[in-house]
C-alpha cells in the first residue's frame, strides 16, 4: 500500500515537474514555427524567457515575415522589443511597403516606430494620400474687405523625411500663411472670388513641404466666403478714438478756464480788500493832517459837504433809474 502510495506521489511530482517545464519551454510555439517552415532553436525561446521576452510576439511576427517573403532575423525582432518597440507592427508595415513595392529597411522602420510614429500608417499613406482640411482661414485683402477660405490639401507620407520631419500642424500653419499672403497682397477681394485657383497655385510655388514629412500633391480650395469690412471698422474706430481724444483735450481746456476764472475771482476779491484796507487808512491820514497842521478844519468840513453832495447825487440818480425802467417796459408793451 505504501509502495503504491509513493508511486503516485512520484508520478504527480512528475507531471507538475513537465507542467511548470512546458510553461517555460514554449514547445508548443516551437512545433508551430517548425511547422511554418521557421527555423528556430528550443534554446533560444528558453533565451527570451530568460531575457523576458515574450516569446509569442518574436515568433509570430517572425513566421509572418516568412511567409511574406520579408527578410528578417530573430535578433532583429528581440532587439527592436527590448529597445521599447512594436515589432507586430514594424513586421506589417514591412508587408505592406513589400506588397507596395516601396523600399524599406527594417532598421529605417525600426527607427521610425522608435520616434514615436505609426509606420504603418506612413507606409498606408504612401499608398493612399491623405486629405487634410483646413480650418477656416480669415485674411484682408488691400481694400480691407475680410475673405474666409477653407482649403484641402492633399499630402503623402515620405518615408525617408519621417524621422525628424515636421507633422500635419506645420502643414497647416504653412498653408495658412500662404493663403493669408495671397489674400493680403490682392488689390481687391473681387480678384479672389474671380480666381480662388490663384491661392492654390501661389501657395504651392513656396514649396510647403520642405523639412516635412510628407510631400504635398495639391492644394484644393473647398470654400470662399466674404467677411467683414475690416477697412470700414478700422476707420470707425479711428474717427471714435480722435472723437474721445478731442473731447478729452477740450474737457482739459475747460477745465483750464474754470481754474483761470476762480484764480480771476480770488484776484478781484483780493484787490477789494486792498481797496478796502486802503480806504481804512484815510480817517487815519486826515487825523494826522489835523494834528500837524496840515488840513485845517474849514478844508475838512468842506471835504465832508462835498462828499454828502455827491452821496445826494448818486441817490437822485439811482432812484431816477428805478422810475425810467418801468417806463420803458410799459413802452415795449
Amino acid at each position: 500500500m505504501t509502495a503504491i502510495l509513493s508511486t503516485i506521489i512520484l508520478g504527480l511530482l512528475i507531471l507538475a515537474g513537465l507542467g511548470i517545464l512546458l510553461s517555460f519551454i514554449p514547445v508548443g510555439l516551437w512545433i508551430s514555427a517548425l511547422a511554418a517552415g521557421v527555423h528556430i532553436g528550443i534554446f533560444t525561446l528558453v533565451g527570451m524567457r530568460l531575457r523576458r521576452v515574450p516569446p509569442a510576439q518574436i515568433v509570430n511576427p517572425l513566421i509572418k515575415a516568412d511567409k511574406a517573403g520579408v527578410d528578417i532575423t530573430v535578433n532583429q525582432l528581440e532587439a527592436h522589443y527590448l529597445a521599447g518597440g512594436n515589432v507586430d507592427r514594424v513586421v506589417n508595415s514591412l508587408i505592406a511597403a513589400e506588397r507596395a513595392d516601396i523600399p524599406l529597411p527594417f532598421e529605417r522602420a525600426a527607427a521610425i516606430d522608435l520616434a514615436g510614429r505609426d509606420v504603418l500608417e506612413a507606409v498606408q499613406m504612401s499608398v493612399n494620400p491623405k486629405v487634410i482640411q483646413t480650418p477656416l482661414i480669415s485674411a484682408v485683402a488691400k481694400d480691407g474687405i475680410e475673405v474666409k477660405v477653407m482649403a484641402r490639401v492633399t499630402v503623402r507620407a515620405n518615408i525617408d523625411r519621417l524621422v525628424g520631419g515636421a507633422g500635419t500642424e506645420t502643414i497647416l500653419a504653412r498653408v495658412g500663411e500662404g493663403v493669408v499672403t495671397t489674400v493680403g497682397s490682392s488689390v481687391s477681394h473681387k480678384q479672389v472670388l474671380e480666381n480662388p485657383d490663384s491661392i492654390s497655385k501661389t501657395v504651392l510655388e513656396k514649396g510647403l513641404d520642405a523639412g516635412t514629412a510628407f510631400e504635398i500633391l495639391s492644394i484644393d480650395i473647398a470654400d470662399v466666403d466674404v467677411g467683414r469690412n475690416i477697412g470700414a471698422q478700422l476707420q470707425t474706430d479711428q474717427a471714435e478714438a480722435d472723437k474721445r481724444i478731442a473731447q478729452a483735450k477740450a474737457e482739459e481746456r475747460r477745465a483750464m478756464a474754470v481754474a483761470r476764472e476762480q484764480e480771476m475771482k480770488a484776484s478781484v476779491e483780493e484787490m477789494r480788500a486792498k481797496v478796502v484796507e486802503s480806504e481804512a487808512e484815510v480817517p487815519r491820514a486826515l487825523s494826522d493832517a489835523l494834528r500837524q497842521g496840515r488840513l485845517g478844519v474849514m478844508d475838512y468840513y468842506n471835504m465832508q459837504n462835498l462828499l454828502a453832495d455827491t452821496r445826494m447825487r448818486e441817490g437822485i440818480s439811482s432812484v431816477g433809474q428805478m422810475e425810467e425802467r418801468p417806463g420803458r417796459q410799459d413802452d415795449k408793451k
